[in-house]
């Protein structure tokens, strides 16, 4: 009887530590937005502050307007903060192609923690984000970029 016990703890643990993360796993739709061949050409403007970020990665823009979260879905708060993460990741990426893939970060992003850009560029830059490391398979941040 003891010997059941001790059998059965062995398994609940077990059960339990093969169940404690879920994979991040890419939706049929996801995948065709990825695959779609259109020349994005996405033009992200805050004409009142005189930014913009002009992102050209074919399929973007569909897998925006098809799979990321409305927007109004996040805070901007929220939003600044995670940008300022992965801007500050991407940039030291880009600093260092002899270890990243010069071909996947380019340029560097200029983006000042302190200027409000506004919800538009905050939002579309995120998504942009979340867009570029589930269609890469890359990992800018210790967050799951999920949708």
């Amino acid at each position: 009887m003891r010997s059941f016990f001790w059998v059965l703890i062995l398994i609940a643990t077990i059960a339990g530590c093969a169940t404690g993360k879920t994979a991040n796993t890419i939706s049929d739709k996801e995948r065709a937005a990825f695959n779609q061949k259109q020349n994005d050409t996405v033009r992200i403007v805050n004409d009142s502050l005189e930014y913009e970020i002009i992102i050209i990665e074919p399929g973007f823009y569909f897998w925006l307007n098809s799979i990321a979260f409305p927007r109004g879905y996040y805070s901007q708060n929220f939003l600044e903060t995670r940008n300022r993460l992965l801007v500050l990741e991407w940039n030291n990426r880009v600093m260092q192609p002899q270890i990243f893939d010069p071909n996947l970060y380019l340029l560097p992003i200029d983006y000042n923690p302190s200027i409000d850009y506004g919800y538009e560029v905050n939002y579309q830059l995120y998504y942009y984000f979340i867009y570029f490391q589930r269609k890469y398979n890359q990992r800018l941040t210790a967050f799951v970029p999920r949708i």
